[in-house]
């Protein structure tokens, strides 16, 4: 009988982060239930670039695999791997390979579209790996969005059906009624993961910054900065956040009701014909759209350069002085023990 192999596709922004960081972190709770988490990562992004690039051969990579989950002997009965990048790629055929040495599954989580391409904008903000989307205005961004091809669930699942039999995915859908005990919960119990005693808790993992401190890093060239740098720039941008958003909640809401409702009519039919066909309902998306009357989200910077100063500019510096100060100490300190030696 073939060991179950599970690969974690995404999608972005449905708590990956949280659930790499806790699936990492109970390795041994793991092992213990007869899964393996391999290669003492917490996300298996360098493994699947490695495989789509042509790097690593799918046999040889198979054959890694069995062996680490061999370790364990027959207990070991699945060996889970998670990347969200994966659904980005159009074309899983690679991955439909490993069904010659495993019994292949798929999960995939679907987040409403509206509220991803509205996460999935700030995103892309934060962090900025992406050039053609990290300066972008909403509107801009949304000019883009047939580009995520992925969202397109019942096209893109369709693709996933037939390389990997509809029976063989596993597809959850991330509303609070769907996953009642959280997304982290849903995915593990739709593996079979259901006995967790033991287990630490989950984080709360990559939210989104405000709709302010975003504006101010889509002005940011974040992105032209070295990786290192660049993550310390976002350290500081999102100390600004911390203390600008104690005693306030900002709404990340950015698409208008008119909007909101043109563009779910768009995605209508395919996530109708998908909660048909793997639901055996007629809705994909069971929550209620936001009203009209609901708050959106203010992309704005103050509008007087001395306020800007003092909210923005000033915290950012005086956060990066910080960090090199901290980091000149810790050199020092590593200096004056080497001359102690």
């Amino acid at each position: 009988m073939k060991r179950r192999l599970i690969f974690h596709i995404g999608a972005h922004r449905t708590a990956t982060s949280a659930l790499q960081d806790y699936l990492a972190d109970n390795k041994r709770q793991l092992r213990s239930r007869g899964v393996v988490y391999p290669f003492q990562v917490r996300r298996h992004l360098k493994q699947m670039n490695a495989l789509f690039s042509g790097r690593r051969d799918p046999a040889e990579f198979a054959e890694t695999l069995t062996a680490r989950a061999d370790r364990l002997g027959e207990s070991a009965h699945t060996i889970l791997l998670s990347d969200e990048d994966i659904c980005m790629r159009e074309d899983l055929s690679l991955l439909a390979r490993f069904r010659e040495w495993f019994d292949v599954k798929i999960v995939f989580t679907l987040r409403r579209q509206d509220t991803w391409l509205e996460s999935w904008f700030f995103q892309n903000i934060k962090w900025q790996w992406n050039a053609n989307l990290a300066h972008c205005t909403f509107d801009e961004f949304m000019a883009q969005r047939e580009s995520f091809h992925w969202i397109r669930y019942d096209k893109y699942v369709r693709h996933l059906e037939g390389l990997f039999g509809a029976e063989n995915l596993i597809l959850n859908v991330m509303e609070k009624e769907q996953m009642p005990e959280g997304p982290i919960a849903a995915f593990c119990d739709s593996i079979g993961l259901t006995d967790r005693a033991g287990f630490t808790e989950p984080s709360h993992k990559n939210a989104s910054f405000s709709p302010e401190i975003s504006e101010f890093m889509r002005c940011l060239p974040l992105d032209a900065a070295p990786v290192e740098y660049r993550n310390q720039l976002t350290r500081a941008c999102a100390q600004i956040d911390a203390k600008r958003g104690r005693n306030t909640k900002s709404s990340e809401r950015l698409l208008p009701h008119a909007d909101r409702v043109a563009l779910m009519a768009e995605y209508d039919a395919g996530n109708r014909a998908l909660a048909q066909r793997h639901f055996d309902r007629e809705m994909l998306f069971l929550e209620p759209l936001p009203g009209p009357d609901a708050p959106l989200a203010r992309m704005e910077l103050p509008g007087d350069s001395y306020a800007l100063m003092e909210e923005f500019v000033a915290p950012l510096l005086s956060a990066l002085i910080g960090y090199r100060r901290e980091e000149a100490k810790a050199k020092a300190e590593a200096e004056g023990t080497s001359k102690g030696d």
